[in-house]
């Protein structure tokens, strides 16, 4: 009976013994040598990372901004008021005759205006949009003054302005003045990043974002403005915001060339809706040398 009991002891010891070296293989054995070939694995990040040649492209304008906005300025004009007497040639309509114009003067009042402009040389030549500086009727403003971003301000002197291409050239005696360098706009793509630098609604100098949404675009005026061929110009539409008052700044690239200058919005409301267009560089570029080289005024000298 001992012997019986001790046998059973012992064979009772030896299963348990298998089943425990069984089990401890299953549950610790498989861990270990997962650890084991931790040395032969490379660990990465879960972060995703489109790389083009190694490089990645940075979001980040602070760069390209802070080379064209001390380079951008505010513009502010002033039209004297004006008395216009009656035409007789019989095209007054019959409210203008009942109002007065037939019967004598009519009077328009002063005018203020205010767009934005960018240096193109360090001694003081500035492009704008010749919008910015005449009025509905072409007639230049009789005062013209220039504010830098620094605080600045300059009489502007009008060297010349071209009504086909909607562009003016202005000159302030300045030296070592902070200025633009002129992009290829010939090269621009379709998606690309682009800034917007100007003095909308008189605020101080606003940088916006956006892309190039489309490029030679044509569009239509309620002041027509066509090339020397007859056809409306080409721009450049983005979806950088601007409103009124940007009129004659900057459209640049990442890395801060002038590559277009800010001319029109389509909207509805008469404000941002989320379409603006940009004369290319290479319009404006060829522009302002057709002017200072000529350095005639077209209309309203």
């Amino acid at each position: 009976m001992k012997f019986k009991q001790i046998f059973l002891i012992a064979a009772t010891s030896i299963v348990s013994a298998f089943m425990g070296i069984v089990i401890y293989s299953r549950l610790f054995e498989k861990r270990i040598f997962v650890s084991d070939v931790k040395d032969d694995v490379t660990a990465h990040y879960s972060k995703y990372s489109d790389q083009t040649n190694g490089i990645t492209e940075s979001l980040d304008f602070t760069k390209a901004a802070s080379i064209a906005v001390p380079a951008v300025v505010h513009i502010k004009t002033k039209i004297p008021a004006k008395t216009i007497r009656s035409r007789n040639d019989g095209s007054d309509d019959f409210l203008s005759q009942f109002f007065g114009l037939e019967f004598g003067p009519g009077y328009v009042p002063e005018q203020r205006a205010s767009g934005s402009g960018v240096i193109i040389s360090d001694d003081g030549y500035i492009v704008t949009n010749n919008h910015v500086i005449t009025d509905a009727n072409g007639d230049i403003a009789s005062e013209i003054n220039v504010t830098l971003h620094n605080g600045k301000t300059y009489k502007a002197k009008v060297i010349g302005r071209s009504e086909t291409t909607d562009v003016a050239v202005l000159k302030i005696n300045g030296n070592h003045l902070p200025y633009m360098v002129f992009g290829n706009s010939d090269l621009i793509q379709t998606g690309q990043w682009v800034l917007a630098v100007g003095y909308p609604l008189s605020l101080e100098t606003t940088v916006t974002a956006g892309i190039i949404s489309a490029t030679g675009r044509n569009i239509g005026f309620s002041r027509q403005i066509k090339n020397s061929a007859g056809n409306q110009r080409s721009f450049i539409q983005t979806d950088a915001a601007v409103n009124s008052g940007n009129s004659g700044g900057a459209l640049i690239n990442t890395i801060g060339e002038l590559i277009g200058m800010n001319s029109a919005i389509i909207s509805p409301t008469g404000t941002y809706a989320g379409y603006s267009f940009a004369i290319p560089a290479s319009t404006l570029k060829k522009a302002v040398k057709e002017i200072i080289e000529s350095y005639v005024i077209e209309k309203g000298s």
